[in-house]
């Protein structure tokens, strides 16, 4: 009986593995997807309206959870300066994104963007007290190093990625580590996610709205539907990517994340002939496995050092 009970037990255990793994591989197409249908947006549209459409859209998919915890009740708070903050920060890295999915190859931004982690070692230190020993200071170099050699700026003689969009994006994926602490520090004291979420949603908004104001582009019907359809995509990722997350470990869904590169460099090349050279591969290889390094020092082996 006992022998039983085990066997079904871990047949459950292995479905909702596989189900979590499911969704996270989905949640991150889905991702890529929305991204690719905002660099489409890019070549008509300013990037503040298209931030503005996929927050507006973000925070009215929300409804329906903002009712069930309360209503208005859900956006009390005690810490409006941690939601400015954590709006700031947030607003800049969504900017920056969007502009540079209109820039650079869909690939190269969804790479860069999983260079977070790094950033976030490298903040924790200062800003949560966090201690960094040698092995994961290594790994932070190492990944830098990676974001070099997509970059490769000793080919002088090849064609040359445009350095300067490239740090507008890094300089964006530093304010979302930023807005990751931000937020661990709310939740440390206290506030619901929900709360911090809803916030921010509205506060892109207002920012998008107030900024596109002088170079509003009035949409056609199509085009107000791909809009739309864009935050929707985006919503759609963080509910599957949520239930991922809630149905297995942290240490067995994470890595599937980087699914999205995968994601990326077909669409990249299937829409745009986007084809990564050999450098790029390698960059992002070497990115990838120092991300993956530090995540499992962090979750894996529960080692904040």
């Amino acid at each position: 009986m006992e022998t039983s009970a085990v066997s079904l037990a871990s047949a459950s255990l292995r479905a909702a593995r596989r189900h979590a793994i499911v969704y996270v591989l989905s949640a991150s197409a889905t991702f890529t997807l929305g991204s690719a249908l905002v660099k489409a947006l890019t070549a008509d549209f300013p990037v503040l309206e298209i931030v503005l459409f996929r927050s507006a859209v973000g925070f009215l998919a929300m409804l329906p959870m903002i009712i069930r915890h309360g209503g208005l009740a859900a956006l009390k708070t005690r810490r409006p300066v941690g939601h400015v903050m954590r709006t700031v920060y947030g607003f800049i890295g969504t900017v920056t994104s969007v502009y540079g999915f209109g820039v650079l190859p869909l690939v190269t931004v969804t790479a860069l963007g999983f260079a977070m982690p790094l950033f976030l070692t490298i903040l924790s230190v200062p800003l949560l007290g966090e201690r960094v020993g040698p092995r994961r200071a290594t790994a932070v170099l190492v990944g830098l190093g990676g974001v070099l050699v997509m970059l490769r700026p000793w080919q002088v003689n090849a064609e040359p990625m445009p350095l300067g969009a490239v740090a507008i994006v890094m300089s964006g994926v530093v304010t979302w580590s930023l807005s990751m602490i931000n937020i661990r520090q709310m939740g440390d004291a206290g506030e619901k996610n929900v709360t911090i979420v809803a916030w921010y949603s509205l506060g892109t908004a207002f920012l998008a709205a107030f900024g596109c104001i002088a170079e509003w582009v009035t949409p056609s019907p199509w085009q107000f539907a791909a809009l739309v359809c864009s935050g929707l995509l985006s919503g759609l990722a963080q509910l599957l990517m949520t239930e991922g997350y809630r149905a297995a470990e942290t240490t067995l869904v994470a890595p599937f994340e980087y699914g999205a590169i995968i994601y990326a460099t077909v669409l990249g090349i299937a829409i745009w002939g986007e084809w990564p050279d050999v450098w790029s591969l390698a960059g992002v290889a070497v990115l990838i496995a120092s991300g993956l390094y530090i995540w499992r020092r962090e979750v894996t082996l529960g080692i904040r050092r």
